[in-house]
């Protein structure tokens, strides 16, 4: 599914510039050639594309994209304790719109015991048939010793890979302790503003205004 989703954004970042270039050069032949070389009116391989896309991207991360998500958010994350409930980390988790929270050590604020998820919740309590009131978070939620993490220097696209390969949606960010949560939609979102941004740069390219 995920890769679906990249192949899409990728598809439709090559349909906009197609029509920036022919909307300001009119569809003459040159407009033509350069969609030609930049793979719009050619299929392009997939190591081709994916080339096309790193090169907005290559730089970009881990840490960049905690940044875009407000300062605020950057050394801060909603979290639950092991001991809490089930039922009052689902409300939680309602209540700041999230998908995941934290699970902090007893007495700790900085190391965690390993993230519980919407999909804990499915299958571990809704799967199950068990109460959310009585089960504590603890029971369900991911250890540490299998959390799949990244750190703040690590490249946006070899996490989006992890995320990818791993079929998760939410991976904590560890650099000796917890700096922060990084989601798919925060990934997702970093790509399709880098392409808009690469977007950007072309139409300003064409209408003449870098030189």
């Amino acid at each position: 599914m995920m890769q679906g989703l990249i192949q899409g954004l990728r598809s439709c970042w090559q349909e906009k510039i197609k029509v920036a270039i022919l909307r300001n050069s009119g569809g003459n032949s040159n407009s033509k050639s350069m969609l030609s070389r930049m793979g719009c009116f050619t299929v392009t391989s997939s190591h081709q594309a994916m080339e096309m896309e790193e090169k907005g991207l290559e730089n970009m991360t881990v840490a960049d994209v905690l940044m875009t998500k407000g300062e605020e958010s950057v050394g801060s994350w909603v979290s639950c304790r092991i001991n809490d409930n089930v039922d009052d980390a689902m409300k939680n988790m309602a209540q700041h719109n999230i998908g995941s929270l934290v699970v902090l050590k007893p007495g700790d604020q900085q190391h965690i015991a390993g993230i519980i998820t919407e999909r804990d919740y499915l299958r571990k309590i809704i799967g199950q048939g068990r109460s959310p009131k009585y089960t504590r978070v603890g029971e369900i939620m991911t250890d540490e010793k299998k959390l799949i993490t990244v750190k703040s220097d690590t490249r946006i696209l070899q996490a989006m890979q992890l995320m990818t390969d791993n079929h998760i949606r939410h991976v904590p960010v560890i650099d000796g302790r917890i700096v922060g949560m990084l989601s798919i939609v925060d990934v997702v979102r970093a790509v399709v503003e880098e392409q808009n941004g690469e977007l950007k740069r072309l139409n300003d390219f064409i209408k003449g205004d870098y030189y």
